[in-house]
């Protein structure tokens, strides 16, 4: 396992993280067993950063992390989410009375007194312009019911906005082969400020493992069923906004550029990783052999500059126009 500094944290932690969304719903059957093999897998591995949120699986994802830092003596960073539970989920309900009552809601699953690193959970744009917001978060941190704070956001704009304030340490954002514009500018300035970067959605909700085909089913609980189009959170979110039939033709592409002995998901993660800003890829896995796949791709050699270069020629041409200007 390779390691990072996060932001200015102090924290290094591992390249290859756990996203736990999957463990906890809206990804079809899920099983705590298979979960809990996974999360124990992973830290086996090397993993030391578990990304979660209070409404994956109304808490479910939280508590089985909490189970596994119980069973677990390594030391296990674990950054979660508030604001998504929110309904409507509007700039004003980024309250202190409802940001203060997310929070006691997530110490109490995570059974902690403090949480590592608390993350607004993708709000509306317009908190990124209230002040008043990052304050309390930082009224959070001083009554010690926080280590850290940063942002989990859907555009490059809430990104650059965000690390304006300066106690944000973390950003997390999409990025992977098919949602490449965080790197134009985004990833200088985070540099530049010290900030860490979470790329989620590493693998395009699955589309990237090259496992899906044009007959591939999801279950109706699956976001990859009902969310294609943004009829619950933002289409992003699912096959990082990409149409389906579009991004199987470029994961037929994208198959010749993976070297021998590669399976296609280390390759997706290896690619993120050849990015100095990019502190840890968090995907997810569902059983012990899907997260160790994903994480030994940590300690893969580089790619070639003209497998890189041949991957940004796959983007222009197949998925560039139909994301990049969107977030």
């Amino acid at each position: 396992m390779q390691y990072r500094e996060l932001g200015r944290t102090g924290w290094k932690v591992s390249t290859v993280s756990f996203g736990a969304w999957a463990i906890g719903g809206s990804w079809g059957t899920v099983d705590d067993r298979n979960s809990l093999a996974a999360l124990h897998r992973s830290i086996d591995l090397g993993v030391n950063l578990i990304d979660t949120a209070d409404v994956y699986g109304d808490g479910r994802s939280e508590r089985l992390v909490a189970q596994l830092r119980k069973e677990r003596s390594e030391t296990v960073y674990v950054a979660t989410k508030a604001g998504r539970r929110l309904d409507p989920h509007v700039s004003g309900g980024y309250s202190r009375a409802n940001l203060s009552a997310f929070v006691e809601r997530s110490l109490k699953n995570l059974n902690t007194e403090a949480i590592d690193l608390l993350q607004l959970h993708c709000p509306p744009t317009e908190v990124y312009y209230m002040p008043e917001t990052f304050g309390v978060l930082d009224d959070l941190v001083h009554a010690g019911k926080l280590r850290h704070y940063g942002v989990s956001v859907e555009k490059v704009e809430e990104a650059l906005k965000a690390i304006e304030y300066p106690n944000v340490q973390t950003v997390q954002i999409i990025f992977n082969v098919f949602r490449q514009r965080p790197a134009e500018l985004f990833f200088a300035e985070a540099l530049r400020r010290k900030v860490g970067i979470l790329a989620r959605v590493p693998l395009a909700s699955g589309m990237l493992t090259g496992k899906l085909s044009a007959q591939s089913n999801f279950e109706s609980d699956d976001h990859r069923a009902f969310n294609r189009h943004g009829e619950a959170f933002d289409r992003g979110e699912t096959f990082s906004g990409v149409d389906y039939d579009t991004g199987l033709k470029a994961v037929d592409e994208l198959r010749a550029l993976v070297p021998a002995g590669w399976s296609m998901p280390q390759f997706a993660l290896r690619w993120i990783l050849m990015f100095d800003a990019v502190t840890c890829t968090i995907p997810g896995a569902k059983n012990s052999a899907q997260a160790e796949d994903n994480v030994t791709s940590a300690d893969l050699p580089e790619l070639a500059s003209e497998t890189m270069d041949r991957v940004c020629e796959i983007y222009a041409s197949r998925i560039r126009n139909f994301v990049h200007n969107y977030w």
